[in-house]
């Protein structure tokens, strides 16, 4: 690395591209320590469904922001934000590498990125809320899709609190959604790493990952945050997996059903990842099947580094 704070180093991509494997490795290289950015791994108790990395799995290298919120908490970015710059800014000041490694495409840009997020209203706020317990997350797409599609189809139609920020958005500032996020202007040196594998390959790898889930006792992990609070949990209570179990438990969905709509669900949720990652021109692609990955995104990184 070069002289000076290390840049941050993103290993960003769809769901079970398999991510964590290499940043654990590049973090072994290079004398680093992950930091995470996918949103659902920082609620605590979320282990199984979130396939939040293990002792064994992280390898020796230190994980941190994971097990941050209780099941019942609301998920807050200008919060994360805060807490993962902390630990950026510390472990750079200690010459650590650190490695930003997630999913979630808006956790991560807030991190890396001047980002300024448009205020709320708490009137607006409980206006639509109450209109989302009326009518429903469904009906609210429709409409957000009307006003601004491209928002539309970046969220889950059944993600009922990010359907009512978009909309709040929208009422507030008279413009899309998607508008309100500007260009990015960097906050940190960073390189960026987008992990992805074929779409055929990639859905059996969500199919196997779903049925090891459910071999692990995800079922069991689901009931247990029940009595955590996961029901009042506005954002984890609508996580994949988590959303559907709770489904089997009202009687809506058979188990068999509450599994495969998972396996459905969170290969839509892929696609919308790949989507809104694809759009980053500063993003260098790898295919995360080949054998030499971890000395192709080595070798990467070292150049972006010297290019400094």
């Amino acid at each position: 690395m070069s002289a000076g704070p290390p840049p941050v180093i993103a290993v960003v991509g769809p769901t079970a591209t398999g991510k964590t494997a290499l940043a654990v490795a590049l973090a072994r290289r290079l004398g680093g320590e992950v930091v995470n950015a996918d949103s659902m791994q920082l609620y605590r108790g979320m282990d199984i469904g979130t396939a939040k990395p293990d002792l064994a799995e992280r390898g020796g290298v230190p994980h941190h922001l994971l097990d941050l919120w209780p099941v019942r908490q609301a998920a807050s970015v200008a919060e994360y934000r805060a807490r993962a710059r902390a630990e950026i800014d510390r472990l750079r000041a200690a010459g650590v590498v650190p490695l930003l490694v997630g999913g979630s495409g808006l956790y991560v840009r807030a991190v890396l990125d001047e980002l300024d997020f448009p205020g709320t209203d708490p009137a607006v706020r409980a206006r639509l809320e109450a209109e989302l317990a009326d009518v429903g997350a469904t009906e609210l797409h429709g409409r957000l899709a009307r006003l601004d599609p491209e928002a539309a189809a970046a969220v889950l139609p059944s993600n009922g609190r990010r359907i009512v920020r978009a909309l709040e958005v929208i009422e507030l500032t008279g413009g899309p959604f998607r508008a309100q996020l500007p260009e990015p202007r960097p906050h940190y040196p960073a390189v960026l790493i987008g992990l992805d594998r074929a779409p055929a390959e990639l859905d059996e790898r969500i199919a196997v990952r779903v049925d090891r889930m459910w071999r692990a006792g995800f079922v069991a992990e689901v009931e247990a945050l029940v009595g955590e609070g996961l029901r009042e949990g506005p954002t984890a209570s609508r996580a994949l997996g988590y959303a559907q179990v709770l489904a089997q438990f009202d009687g809506k969905l058979s188990a068999g059903e509450a599994r495969d709509r998972t396996v459905a669900t969170t290969r839509r949720f892929v696609r919308r990842q790949r989507s809104w990652f694809r759009r980053d021109a500063a993003l260098t692609w790898f295919d995360a099947a080949r054998p030499d990955l971890v000395d192709a995104v080595g070798a990467e990184i070292t150049a972006r580094t010297i290019a400094r």
